[in-house]
């Protein structure tokens, strides 16, 4: 947050021209802004396919029982945003090509936001947005990989799936070294980058292949004999504190300069809002409460509709994710700002609503244990 607010300042200062030149600099064969998007966040989607396989594997998506609610919650909290975005730029086919910006949840921003209320929220709920989070991420993974790839590299393409067959036959063969993985995986980012499919697809590949040792009624200290459990661990400090600030550093900046009122009934930058605040809020909220009231699951523990309702809220925070779908699906700098209006008032907006449906809340009941006679 402090990064992005920081961006937003510089970008409307007169260091101005210095940030933008900088990140269009190059550094080797790339600009700093792509060696940021291309390079720093294949290691950010590392560890987004390294949870996403730990929870599907030996965690909380480990069972269909439950995958139920925080599936399709993501799935409506998918499609809802995306309709809403294609009704209002449905007469601009340029635009149309964005209707997966406000598809995505920020997981970092909206479990801090649910960190700052404490007990008002129970476990349970946290639990089922991170669930519900992770999901969204694969499912943010997928539409990039199927829609936002330029035109294929064959022979590049030919030379990851290969890469990958080696991965596969590393681990098959019982190796638990990290740094075989890791050599193996540069090797395949930078066929992936060149084969036109976005490399940062290259790092969810290369979790995919790490090996993980389940761990159900064991003790925590084992998980240290999983690779993937030590490469998760290692990665998250790197990327909460170092990678996604710099990239909320370089993307968020957006100069407000000759901007006119006219931004607020832009098609685009609204459209992106609105699946933002209302798409999520519709989509999330409204599958649950279809998954409920038809008596195919029930809310989780202890928690309230309101509560429900305020986490629905939440999810429309998109600030990473739909800053990266943003800029995969527009090359035009002028498209990308009124992208970046959107996302920041959409993420705005829902962030303060969700907070505050969720502070007026009563703190969440915590059953005590029965004393024992």
């Amino acid at each position: 947050m402090a990064a992005a607010m920081l961006a937003l300042f510089v970008a409307n200062s007169p260091l101005a021209p210095t940030y933008f030149a900088a990140l269009k600099a190059y550094v080797g064969p790339l600009s700093v802004l792509h060696w940021i998007n291309d390079a720093l966040m294949a290691v950010f989607f590392l560890l987004v396919g390294l949870e996403i396989k730990r929870e599907v594997i030996d965690g909380q998506l480990s069972t269909w029982s439950r995958r139920t609610l925080p599936g399709v919650a993501a799935l409506g909290g998918m499609i809802v945003p995306g309709l809403i975005f294609i009704a209002f730029n449905r007469a601009d086919p340029t635009a149309l090509r964005g209707w997966a910006i406000p598809a995505a949840t920020d997981i970092a921003f909206a479990l801090g936001v649910l960190s700052l209320l404490g007990s008002r929220v129970p476990t349970t709920l946290k639990v089922f947005l991170a669930a519900l989070a992770i999901i969204d991420d694969l499912g943010a993974v997928l539409i990039i990989a199927v829609f936002y790839t330029s035109e294929l590299n064959v022979q590049a393409l030919l030379g990851a799936v290969l890469m990958v067959m080696v991965l596969e036959g590393i681990r098959r063969l019982g190796h638990k070294k990290l740094p075989i993985y890791l050599v193996f995986g540069a090797v395949l980012w930078v066929l992936v980058f060149l084969s036109g499919i976005h490399a940062t697809i290259a790092g969810v590949l290369l979790a995919l292949m790490i090996p993980i040792v389940p761990t159900p009624g064991r003790p925590e200290a084992d998980r240290s004999i999983s690779p993937l459990h030590r490469l998760e661990h290692a990665l998250h400090t790197p990327v909460a504190f170092v990678i996604v600030p710099i990239f909320g550093f370089a993307n968020a900046g957006v100069s407000f300069s000759g901007t006119s009122p006219a931004v607020m009934s832009d098609t685009l930058a609204v459209g992106v809002a609105a699946g933002l605040f209302f798409g999520k809020l519709i989509g999330i909220f409204g599958a649950v409460t279809i998954l409920v009231r038809a008596g195919w699951t029930d809310l989780p523990a202890h928690a309230t509709w309101s509560q429900m309702l305020g986490v629905s809220l939440l999810c429309g925070i998109g600030f990473t994710m739909s800053l990266f779908i943003g800029l995969l699906a527009f090359d035009d700098p002028s498209m990308q700002d009124r992208v970046k209006y959107g996302i920041l008032a959409g993420s705005l907006l829902a962030g303060v609503a969700g907070y505050a449906v969720l502070r007026i809340q009563q703190p969440a009941f915590i059953p005590r244990p029965e004393k024992t006679r």
